[in-house]
């Protein structure tokens, strides 16, 4: 079956010179990387037009993206609707990241970040502990990472995996399998909303770490 995608904008566009004057005023730093989810593409393009920056990036943020900054980033400017996007951006990047919604915006705070970074560690000491692990796969196109999974299966020595692969991933199905940690392959922020699950991607990175 074939698959057509449609971008979707939003209907009303925003007072630019209102946004000019905030952005400019709420972000200190000079230079800076613009994202937005799909339907603010032409108002980032506008925004960043207008601004009194230099717009190093500008980056389209989907659910499932991992978005790297240059080096010369000094801070993030999130064009959209929600904070999912803008803390998980600000939490990963370590960048001082805002979010613009409704021509007003605000700083992603280091409480906000922080309170991620808690989470990644105590699914970490979580998983350390754990004797069974799930590793989910979604067959999602863009998501699927089935290699990834194998591999990742094929390391394990004191840990028993199991790997789960299904299109929808429905996190209240996790208590009808005796899995101590659930280990994900498949969106890369999934992780971030619910507390049963590690990312991975971090997992390896905190082994790295650990192991030094």
């Amino acid at each position: 079956m074939k698959k057509i995608f449609i971008g979707a904008k939003i209907k009303n566009e925003p007072n630019y010179e209102k946004i000019k004057e905030i952005v400019n005023k709420k972000i200190t730093e000079k230079k800076i990387a613009v994202c937005y989810s799909n339907q603010f593409i032409e108002v980032a393009k506008k925004i960043s037009d207008k601004l009194n920056k230099k717009v190093v990036q500008t980056i389209q943020i989907l659910g499932c993206s991992n978005p790297h900054f240059s080096k010369e980033v000094e801070a993030i400017l999130l064009i959209g609707q929600g904070k999912f996007h803008s803390v998980s951006i600000a939490y990963e990047s370590k960048i001082p990241t805002y979010i613009l919604e409704n021509e007003t915006i605000e700083k992603i705070s280091e409480k906000e970040v922080q309170k991620m970074e808690q989470k990644e560690k105590g699914m970490y000491l979580k998983y350390l502990h754990s004797e069974k692990i799930g590793i989910l796969v979604t067959n999602k196109p863009g998501q699927q990472r089935l290699k990834n999974a194998l591999r990742y299966l094929k390391s394990l020595k004191e840990k028993k995996g199991y790997i789960f692969i299904s299109n929808d991933l429905n996190t209240k199905e996790f208590e009808n399998f005796q899995i101590n940690c659930w280990i994900n392959t498949a969106c890369p922020r999934m992780d971030l909303t619910d507390g049963e699950i590690i990312n991975l991607e971090k997992l390896q990175r905190l082994e790295k770490l650990n192991s030094r």
